[in-house]
């Protein structure tokens, strides 16, 4: 008949209606996907009310705006680089990122907080996209990454630096979780050129180059990272470099103990101390050393054993090759993940001082440490919760910054005490990989001969329809007296 469809319309009809069912069937009953869009949209709205009814805050912005005008100006001796609250002391990526924004926003603030709460949009997005790929913690906690009252007044009513360099961090996570560790270390080399705090990632981030790839990826990988860094302070480096140097990787700054939320518990007369300084970072060293060694590596027998099995500095591998890939494994993403967030969140134990701004360094990994533990969920809310109460206490006090200290180490004891999985994907051997292959091909036969089979059946009934009902049909309607009358 001319207004029928083929069969195999049909099919394909039936298929895209089946399509189309099978994944709204998958978003119903696994709501993550669109409660994460949800909560981009109602986040960017909040934003959106904060810019325009809470004041802002000036704090940084009218010297990262002179030191820009300065270095726009022709200065390229950083000790000439000032502001209203001191010199500069970031690295050159710094200068370029706001002189970008200086250049859209003509160095007003309202315009540049509007740019800060896009920044805050695509910096959640990208968390979010973490949260989504690793699965660790359940869909309805992911709000919990839109309810700090201190991260949102860090991002668009104070205008930090740290916005910029958590989320190019944070990109550069999602690009390893997909094994892109070369441009991920540009882009993680980008991050340490607008604030140095990201080198906090740095200690677990080498020992996943090392499990990733062979030594030569891992020493072009950081050959990539430290070209990054040359390129950023070359037209410093090549007029004032020991300026440069001294000024933008000064590791040995003493913050003022009034702005310290972590350690006001301490006396200042201690807290500025070198003593407490190198204590801290033998602190921090053995806690750093302790988790790679038991907990990251404990899959390979320990550090010790990590190094043996993969021969390092005894030979070189047998093709020089620059693969994202290692042929020993290839780490999970809950791995990289957990790693990366742990070995920064030590680092954050261990700083001399913490402040305010300071907790975008760790904030967006709260709830992903907090699920790593094996705390039942009361517990987890609780010591989010009580976190941020304590960043939000201004100014800080002994008690608030001993609460902070107590619930930073019950997390830390937490994820200590958690068990270590697997941190390589499964690999199959060719054969087993055969015999996937040549069970879904002959999967494919079979439902193909099914479908065949199942056509045949309906044409061969309805042939015998034909056959059988329609001359039935014909001979009792004639044998009827009624209807032939």
């Amino acid at each position: 008949m001319a207004g029928a469809s083929s069969p195999a319309s049909l099919r394909a009809s039936r298929s895209g209606r089946h399509g189309k069912d099978t994944v709204r069937s998958d978003l119903f009953k696994s709501p993550t996907i669109p409660f994460v869009f949800a909560l981009i949209l109602s986040d960017a709205i909040l934003v959106a009310l904060i810019i325009a009814y809470v004041p802002y805050t000036k704090i940084d912005w009218d010297a990262y705006m002179s030191q820009v005008s300065g270095f726009l100006g022709g200065e390229r001796d950083y000790g000439n680089l000032k502001g209203d609250t001191g010199p500069l002391v970031y690295p050159a990526g710094f200068l370029y990122v706001y002189s970008a924004v200086q250049s859209l926003t003509g160095g007003q603030v309202y315009p540049a907080q509007i740019l800060f709460g896009v920044l805050y949009i695509v910096n959640l997005a990208i968390v979010l996209f973490i949260y989504v790929k690793t699965d660790v913690v359940p869909w309805w906690a992911l709000s919990l990454l839109c309810l700090s009252k201190r991260i949102h007044s860090i991002f668009v009513l104070r205008l930090f630096n740290d916005c910029f360099a958590m989320t190019l961090l944070h990109a550069s996570v999602a690009l390893f979780l997909y094994r892109k560790w070369h441009l991920g270390m540009v882009v993680f080399s980008g991050a340490v050129s607008v604030k140095m705090n990201v080198l906090l990632y740095a200690p677990p981030l080498l020992l996943l180059l090392l499990k990733a790839m062979n030594i030569v990826g891992v020493v072009s990988a950081l050959a990539g990272a430290a070209l990054v860094q040359i390129l950023v302070g070359l037209p410093f480096l090549i007029t004032y470099p020991v300026s440069y140097i001294t000024n933008a990787f000064d590791l040995g700054r003493v913050f003022i103990h009034f702005w310290s939320v972590n350690f006001k518990f301490v006396a200042e007369r201690l807290f500025v101390s070198k003593e407490f300084a190198v204590c801290l970072l033998i602190v921090h060293l053995c806690l750093l050393a302790a988790f790679a060694n038991y907990k990251w590596c404990k899959h390979e027998g320990g550090i010790i054993g990590f190094m043996r099995s993969r021969h390092f500095f005894l030979t070189l591998p047998s093709s020089l090759s620059f693969s994202d890939a290692s042929a020993s494994g290839i780490p999970t993403k809950e791995h990289i993940v957990t790693a990366m967030f742990v070995g920064n969140f030590i680092g954050i134990v261990c700083a001399r001082s913490l402040h305010y701004q300071f907790y975008s360094w760790y904030f967006y990994s709260l709830p992903y440490l907090l699920w790593r533990t094996l705390f039942p969920t009361w517990l987890r809310l609780v010591l989010f919760v009580s976190i941020e109460l304590c960043w939000n206490v201004y100014p800080s006090t002994p008690a608030s910054s001993g609460l902070l200290m107590c619930l930073h180490l019950t997390t830390l004891m937490g994820l200590w005490f958690a068990p270590s999985d697997n941190p390589y994907q499964v690999k199959e051997d060719k054969n087993s990989q055969r015999h996937k292959k040549h069970i879904s091909a002959n999967l494919g036969l079979l439902k193909h001969v099914f479908s065949v089979r199942n056509v045949l059946k309906k044409k061969t009934l309805q042939a015998a329809r034909d056959i059988l009902v329609v001359p039935i049909s014909t001979f009792f309607s004639l044998a009827d007296p009624v209807s032939n009358s």
